[in-house]
């Protein structure tokens, strides 16, 4: 059997105990990251939407970074929206932001209608290099 590891970032230890969940498991080479949301440090959403989901995008670099992975070791990239039609705009002027050359990660957008309080919520899959 493939053993896992639990990976967090330094800081908000708390919110991943109060809610029991990893912020990320590593598999082998794989890095499973559970949703990351644009919270401000006393965990409450960021009510600005750009400022909302460059802060998600700041929590999974964190997250990304404990394991050792950056943003071009993302496979595989899933975001949440509360209101895709509206938001698409503020969402790609980040995400391009980051992700500036080809190739780019495999991207899946999941319209919902609760995301307790925010308005975006991003999850990946990344391969860890291998000198990790």
């Amino acid at each position: 059997m493939m053993q896992k590891e639990a990976i967090f970032p330094s800081g908000r230890h708390a919110l991943y105990e109060k809610h029991r969940y990893s912020a990320a498991l590593r598999s082998g080479d794989l890095l499973f990251v559970s949703g990351q949301v644009g919270s401000r440090n006393d965990g409450s959403p960021e009510p600005d939407l750009t400022r909302q989901i460059s802060l998600a995008f700041e929590n999974l670099k964190a997250v990304l970074a404990a394991a050792g992975c950056t943003f071009d070791d993302i496979i595989d990239l899933t975001t949440f929206h509360t209101d895709p039609e509206t938001q698409i705009g503020a969402v790609m002027d980040v995400k391009n932001d980051i992700f500036k050359a080809a190739p780019y990660p495999n991207w899946t957008a999941v319209g919902v209608n609760w995301l307790a309080g925010f308005d975006f919520e991003i999850k990946v899959i990344a391969r860890i290099p291998a000198s990790q």
